[in-house]
């Protein structure tokens, strides 16, 4: 290394990479993030996908890009605007451009960079020389030459070669934020240890990018960031998906019963399938079906037989499966429906996130089906929002809609893996004995007959011998459950259904808030994946001595019993929504408080500096 190269410290850095959707970004980008997390940086990642699957190599709509936000400290997101980007091609920089701010470092691939790229990816002149980049960082690097040149006698063809360029990338970035090699090297060799000629000109590449910047004498700094401190325990980087599949199966296994998930495979919620169906050993039963309706039908038949019963989704296919959760309600039978929310409306925009199916899952059924909605706030907590939904659903013989998002689903941040004997136990409660005397003496099993207090019918699954009972969509009968047509049982029904619901409130925490004066005046409420913004945003304007406080919803229905009276204590309440104002709407019809709506829908997550404005924009018009 020269001598003129320093080493500096810093509390954190977010690092971009961006190119074409076949120049391995995502791996890149999650390499780097594993790498960080064995050195004990706290972190929290955002992989962009493209939105289409097979986009014209180097065009600005097959642009993937992977954000990691790196930190000596506890952070919450994964940062607003990137300190460094790496741009693999010219179309990764002209679809990340926009998001660097003056002052930031470009590290682009200049063998890239020639007359075809540039005109595919919308340029007339090449940014590195026409002065629209004056006011960055910019260093060139032949990254594709130099990786076919230290991979010509590696035995791999000369397009395999040039593939190898991301882990020249991946090598150089890993110099300039003195991130180790060897475990990377060693990853290599397990990953692609099948075709050992892949592996070494991957290898090969990676080291020839970290010796470029070991050598090269192009960068004047590199940067250190040192480990955060965490609470003892042994962690793990987990995305949302996999936290939220780890959480069903440590709730089946709370509650005693098996595993069935019934799925068909759709973006971003597909994960949820792929990691359940690797876990056999805990006894989880994975069903692919033909389409979304077949799905939920089958969960709901394996709810009927015992099963804790998951079906997973995303905002297409929560339309396909009203009808059959309107069963599962009028069944009372436990079903988990995991919406994996996207950007919309109809196919929308499968890579993107948004939270815009609240009101679909409050609602969007046929009749007066109440159904309990949670939502998960990040993605290591979508461990415990499952588990919490499984409680519910088991306890309380109701289908009900756990809501994620796009951003949860594949971002990802270090957990700490829990103490599973602490985890809560869920009674599955199945009846034992009948519970009813039929006119002539002989005892009976009536499959409605309800708790007084919770209002919640026995859960007998067949075999059971003496509990044998017939349920169906058609209305029933209060207690014997036979069908019944007339109007005043269907209003009493209709009324128990609700208040079956509404009396899970007395099993839910009371509203959290996050004041630490106690004397603020203004509060943001949220919900779901918008915490890590929310919570960020309002860190920064109490740093500037205003006060403001912080409430974000997991339970969605039923809302917390104390949450009115708690927003009736502030002057100003702001609601930030990946929406159009959604959860807005509900609290101001259901406390009659001045709610006011900061929405965003552009598939992207907040920043913590749109919170931040809003916010000192609320402080300043109420002083």
């Amino acid at each position: 290394m020269s001598e003129s190269v320093t080493t500096e410290k810093r509390d954190g850095v977010v690092v971009r990479f961006a190119g074409d959707s076949g120049d391995g970004m995502q791996l890149t980008g999650d390499r780097f993030t594993e790498i960080s997390a064995v050195l004990g940086n706290d972190l929290a990642t955002f992989p962009d996908y493209p939105a289409e699957i097979r986009a014209p190599a180097g065009t600005l709509a097959g642009v993937s890009a992977f954000q990691v936000h790196i930190s000596d400290h506890e952070i919450s997101t994964h940062g607003d605007s990137p300190n460094v980007l790496v741009a693999m091609n010219p179309a990764g920089l002209k679809a990340n451009i926009a998001v660097m701010e003056r002052g930031t470092t470009l590290i682009v691939n200049i063998d890239a960079f020639d007359e075809r790229s540039l005109t595919k990816a919308g340029y007339t002149l090449s940014p590195l020389s026409d002065g629209s980049l004056s006011d960055f960082d910019v260093y060139e690097v032949p990254m594709t030459s130099i990786t076919q040149e230290v991979c010509k006698d590696a035995g791999v063809k000369p397009r395999d070669a040039e593939r190898s360029k991301n882990f020249f990338a991946l090598g150089l970035v890993s110099w300039l934020f003195t991130r180790p090699i060897e475990s990377t090297v060693k990853w290599i060799d397990a990953r692609f240890g099948a075709k050992p000629q892949i592996a070494e000109a991957n290898t090969r590449a990676f080291r020839a990018g970290y010796d470029f910047g070991e050598t090269a004498e192009l960068f004047q700094s590199r940067y250190e960031i040192t480990a955060a401190e965490f609470k003892e325990g042994e962690y793990v980087n987990i995305s949302g998906n996999t936290a939220l599949s780890w959480g069903l199966i440590a709730a089946s296994r709370q509650a005693n019963l098996p595993l069935f998930l019934g799925s068909y495979p759709i973006t971003p919620a597909s994960d949820i399938l792929h990691e359940l169906s690797k876990r056999k050993e805990f006894g989880v039963r994975t069903f692919q079906a033909e389409d979304e309706i077949a799905g939920v039908g089958a969960a709901l038949g394996a709810a009927f037989g015992g099963s804790l019963a998951v079906t997973t989704t995303s905002g297409p296919g929560l339309d396909l499966k009203a009808e059959m959760i309107g069963l599962a309600v009028s069944l009372e039978l436990p079903l988990i429906i995991v919406d994996v929310q996207r950007a919309g409306p109809s196919t929308g925009l499968p890579t993107k996130t948004e939270q815009s199916d609240l009101l679909q899952a409050l609602n969007g059924r046929h009749g007066e089906s109440p159904v309990p909605v949670i939502a998960a706030m990040t993605p290591s907590q979508c461990f415990d929002a499952a588990i919490e939904a499984a409680r519910i659903a088991v306890t309380y013989r109701t289908p009900v809609i756990l809501l994620s998002d796009a951003y949860l689903a594949n971002g990802s941040e270090p957990w700490l893996l829990p103490d599973v004997s602490k985890l809560p136990t869920i009674d599955a409660n199945f009846a034992t004995t009948t519970n009813a005397i039929a006119d002539d003496g002989t005892p009976e099993f009536y499959p409605f007959k309800r708790d007084e207090t919770t209002l919640v019918r026995p859960w007998a699954p067949p075999g059971l011998e003496g509990l044998e009972h017939r349920i169906g969509g058609l209305e029933k009968a209060d207690g014997g459950g036979n069908v019944s047509y007339d109007g005043a049982n269907h209003e009493r029904m209709t009324q128990i259904r609700r208040a079956r619901i509404e009396g899970i409130a007395d099993s839910i925490p009371l509203t959290k808030v996050e004041d630490p004066s106690g004397e603020a005046k203004v509060c943001v409420v949220g919900w779901g994946s918008t915490y890590g913004a929310l919570n960020a945003g309002v860190e920064r304007v109490r740093a500037t001595g205003h006060k403001a406080a912080h409430i974000h919803l997991t339970h969605l229905y039923p809302l917390p019993k104390d949450l009115g009276s708690m927003l009736k204590g502030y002057d100003s309440i702001l609601v930030p929504e990946l929406n159009l104002g959604q959860l807005s709407v509900i609290l101001r019809s259901e406390f009659l408080v001045d709610a006011q709506s900061l929405s965003k829908v552009r598939g992207l997550p907040f920043k913590a500096a749109e919170i931040e404005d809003a916010l000192m924009a609320m402080l300043e018009g109420s002083s």
